[in-house]
């Protein structure tokens, strides 16, 4: 049984008679509060599946489990493929929390028997939740391969993305020679990107992919971008497992 608390969100791929139905609102305090209406779970498995944008939809899946547990089932386990708090994975200022523990902390208190994410930032968030099962892009990646040149270049925009593109390239038997790394410098006060460097004399005319795990407003990638075309980069093309694409997609295209 499936229990997907951002519709039509389905991980599990669940038939429409294996999701439970539930109702959500919000008490006039703020409070979050469900009321699941499939009433006769006793022993069962559920997948809880959700996406966390926010300390409401944080409250939404605490509400969900405790509601669970008093309805006796055997186990559950989660998915929530973007985990938020990723980037938030050490302290960069005197005076800021660490985020993903913080939230790494408030799952690993539900009880889960697996939790599941997808791509994460880096190393810290699957070292600081129990249980879990971080599942790589490399299928993903290997699907939007399959609808490029086969000569393309995979584009590493940073030191983070950098750590992982040689898995990346192992997984899917991509040469060396068609990895290329990029860096950035970034304001850690500010956030402000500048410093953009291809550590390539030339490209040919060459396609090129840009892989990474989260775009938020893009500047690394139209950063990158600049830099690549400055080395005779080819036709531009971008791939990340979490688009938040908070400035919208028009200054990327």
């Amino acid at each position: 049984m499936v229990l997907n608390l951002t519709p039509p969100f389905n991980p599990f791929q669940a038939s429409p008679d294996d999701c439970l139905r539930y109702k959500t609102f919000t008490f006039p305090g703020g409070e979050p509060h469900i009321t699941i209406k499939d009433c006769e779970l006793t022993g069962c498995h559920i997948h809880v599946s959700t996406r966390l944008d926010s300390f409401q939809s944080f409250g939404y899946l605490m509400m969900a489990v405790d509601a669970l547990k008093r309805m006796n089932i055997a186990s559950f386990d989660l998915c929530i493929p973007y985990f938020p708090g990723a980037r938030q994975d050490r302290v960069m200022v005197p005076g800021e929390p660490l985020t993903s523990k913080v939230l790494a902390d408030l799952i690993n208190q539900l009880g889960a028997k697996c939790v599941h994410i997808f791509d994460p930032h880096s190393s810290v968030t699957p070292a600081l939740l129990s249980h879990v099962n971080d599942i790589p892009n490399h299928d993903f990646i290997g699907q939007c391969l399959g609808m490029l040149p086969p000569d393309i270049y995979l584009i590493a925009p940073d030191a983070g993305a950098s750590k992982k593109i040689h898995d990346l390239a192992a997984a899917l038997e991509i040469p060396g020679d068609r990895l290329i790394f990029c860096s950035k410098k970034r304001d850690v006060a500010t956030g402000k990107l500048s410093g953009f460097e291809v550590y390539a004399d030339d490209l040919y005319g060459k396609p090129c992919l840009l892989v990474d795990d989260i775009c938020d407003g893009g500047g690394t990638f139209i950063g990158t971008a600049k830099a690549l075309k400055a080395k005779n980069a080819g036709k531009l093309y971008l791939a990340v497992s979490h688009g938040i694409f908070n400035k919208g997609s028009e200054e990327l295209s």
